[in-house]
């Protein structure tokens, strides 16, 4: 899976697991997850729909992110980094990463570049060892 917002894959796990590995290979690069926003509990809950699991996880590399806020305060508007585990109809569980340079890329400064793509890089070593 490719987007202009995002990049992810399927996986060959439960949807369970699948939590547990992208949390544990975001901590391996120095990610902890800040928020879990559970979309499939929201919207039953909300709404009486039910869905397949969806959720969102907000993660955060507190280094980058301050080198990030410490270059331009206003991009907390833009973090954490998303990650989405979701299993559809079928019971295929999918994975996906917001894409840091296409949304830091909105902030317009050529310093946040090279930080967008550390971040980047690290998310799709992420996705890798999934």
């Amino acid at each position: 899976m490719k987007t202009k917002f995002g990049f992810g894959k399927p996986v060959d796990a439960k949807f369970d697991d699948t939590v547990e590995a992208v949390t544990a290979e975001l901590k391996k690069e120095g990610f902890g997850v800040l928020t879990e926003i559970d979309v499939a509990a929201t919207l039953k809950e909300k709404l009486g729909e039910d869905m397949p699991p969806y959720l969102i996880l907000g993660a955060c590399n507190p280094s980058l992110a301050h080198q990030a806020v410490s270059a331009v305060p206003e991009i907390g508007l833009l973090l954490p980094c998303n990650v989405l585990v979701r299993e559809d109809e079928a019971g295929q569980v999918h994975v996906s990463f917001m894409d840091p340079g296409a949304v830091l890329g909105l902030v317009d400064k050529p310093e946040i570049e090279p930080l967008a793509q550390q971040v980047k890089d690290k998310l799709q070593k992420v996705l890798a060892a999934l």
